[in-house]
């Protein structure tokens, strides 16, 4: 496989599984206001917070409300990170890549994207959250698409790879809303509307059911050790890096040199500290600097997959055998 034509599948990947993520925020804080009662927290600067681009916001929006923050993370042409231009984006990278994909699997993507762009030209549109939960299912669909009828060979280990890593950023993201959210409430930590806050949170990886059948009530430790740490539910940080590893390892399997690139040994590093960190150190250190570390560390594997993997791309070698 070509390295642009890896980079490619890659960024499709993460584009479309950013998209996604944007939507969950979205969804689950315009049910949590509905729910909280008035001015107890201001549910919307925290999401742009997360996003590391306040300067960014602030000088185009200046204080961010409801419909500020829609426009940001959803519909904004300029923002690179906005729901529609990751799928512009993914929806260009998978033209690139066509004969890659299963025909099914691009028509989803364009039927995505033409859903969320013409939302975007369309401002009496109501944005509430049906309508992104409907993008979430959307994204659902195309996973299952993708699953269903595309091989599971080196090109769709390269879009799980970039799907996981981005998933596993925005579930760790996820918690940074309710570090700040906590920080503004400090006197609401342990009452009725801490434990909404955590369900909601819960609700936007869509682990709340699955958290229920192992935990009878809403406990800190117990909610960051899920979203952290559990072996087993999808969209957990451990679960990720776990199969972005698996998906790694497939890679290296099929590339010519036939060793474990510096990439494969940075995931195996966070998947092993992962593996043995206890919830009660993240909380005694600070979540905030735990998620803020898990950033970087996620973010400095994406730029060695880059040294490792794409270098290539402009001058294109065949580097990688399916």
């Amino acid at each position: 496989m070509l390295s642009r034509v890896a980079e490619s599948i890659y960024w499709m990947g993460r584009q479309i599984e950013r998209a996604e993520n944007h939507a969950r925020f979205l969804e689950v804080t315009l049910n949590l206001i509905l729910d909280q009662p008035e001015n107890l927290v201001d549910p919307w600067d925290p999401l742009v917070r997360v996003t590391g681009d306040e300067e960014w916001f602030k000088k185009k929006y200046g204080l961010p409300n409801q419909e500020t923050v829609v426009q940001f993370l959803a519909f904004d042409e300029e923002y690179p990170h906005s729901m529609v231009t990751c799928l512009r984006a993914a929806r260009e990278n998978a033209r690139g890549v066509r004969e890659k994909l299963s025909s099914e699997a691009f028509e989803q993507i364009n039927e995505f994207y033409h859903f969320v762009n013409d939302a975007s030209c369309n401002e009496s549109l109501d944005r509430n959250s049906q309508f992104f939960d409907e993008i979430r299912k959307q994204t659902l669909l195309w996973s299952g698409i993708l699953t269903s009828t595309m091989a599971q060979d080196t090109g769709w280990h390269f879009a799980n790879l970039g799907r996981m890593l981005e998933r596993a950023d925005k579930t760790s993201r996820i918690l940074d809303v309710k570090y700040f959210n906590l920080l503004l409430s400090v006197e609401h930590v342990g009452t009725a509307i801490d434990d909404l806050q955590w369900s909601a949170l819960l609700l936007a990886i869509s682990g709340f059911e699955a958290y229920r059948r192992d935990h009878h009530s809403i406990d800190l430790n117990n909610v960051v050790r899920f979203f952290l740490f559990h072996r087993a539910f999808p969209r957990s940080v451990l679960h990720c890096v776990a199969s972005a590893g698996w998906s790694l390892d497939e890679i290296d399997k099929a590339s010519l040199q036939g060793t474990q690139r510096a990439s494969s040994k940075q995931v195996d590093a966070l998947k092993h500290r992962l593996s043995f960190t206890e919830v009660e150190e993240v909380l005694a250190g600070g979540m905030h600097e735990f998620v803020d570390g898990l950033q970087q560390e996620l973010n400095a594997i994406g730029d060695t997959l880059g040294q490792d993997y794409f270098q290539a791309a402009a001058t294109t070698s065949v580097t990688l055998t399916d």
